[in-house]
């Protein structure tokens, strides 16, 4: 993983539009490379026993990869969580995110981040 590149904040809509560069899981979007993204949304799905949650923005939906402690945890659809990880796209796969994943303690503070990121 190539932490210099860029971690952008994406909507799903946005991520349908990254292309594989020539470089190995690097992605271009818009010129900006990456192999990171950011994501915010609600569990729509969250079985977890198989390491796969469904997100949903507002804009799409992706699939989450968990591996480690977190498939552990007690995911519930309709939590509110906030995921960056490696962007995947594999033949044959719906595109998705091995994440790390932070769990908002409310919908509130989701938007109070945004806010400040727009702000500043």
């Amino acid at each position: 993983m190539d932490y210099s590149l860029a971690a952008p904040k994406l909507l799903c809509a946005q991520l349908k539009e990254a292309r594989q560069t020539s470089s190995q899981n690097v992605m271009s979007l818009g010129g900006i490379l990456f192999q990171r993204a950011w994501l915010q949304g609600v569990l729509v799905s969250a079985s977890g026993e198989d390491g796969r949650l469904i997100l949903d923005d507002g804009t799409g939906v992706i699939a989450l990869n968990i591996s480690g402690e977190f498939r552990q945890r007690q995911w519930r659809a309709g939590m509110y969580v906030m995921v960056v990880g490696a962007y995947l796209m594999r033949p044959a796969e719906p595109p998705a995110i091995k994440v790390q994943v932070e769990q908002a303690q409310t919908p509130f503070y989701g938007m109070v981040c945004s806010m400040i990121e727009i702000c500043s």
